[in-house]
């Protein structure tokens, strides 16, 4: 899957976008079809550990108020599987909201 990180996200991964492979999620969060989007961000956030750079937002706190496009196409539950094809946009909070 592609996940392609905005604003504060992108500050708190410190990356812009990435391929992450369902092969590479924990085979117990798999969900029917693909991986859930709860699987994908549980891995994301091993990728990304919290840093000890108090300019940079915790990554976890990001992912909380984020919203997510999976394929262009917003999707609020965590448990919707994802194809390994999957463009997923992570997208904190825009200018205060």
């Amino acid at each position: 899957m592609l996940v392609r990180y905005f604003a504060a996200a992108m500050h708190a991964a410190q990356v812009a976008e990435e391929t992450i492979s369902c092969g590479d999620v924990n085979s117990n969060s798999w969900a029917a079809g693909g991986v859930s989007l709860g699987a994908l961000l549980d891995r994301i956030l091993e990728l990304h550990p919290p840093s000890d750079d108090p300019t940079r937002p915790s990554l976890a706190q990001v992912l909380d108020l984020s919203s997510f496009l999976v394929d262009e196409v917003s999707v609020r539950d965590r448990n919707t599987s994802l194809a390994e094809s999957a463009t997923v946009d992570i997208l904190p909070p825009f200018a205060g909201g």
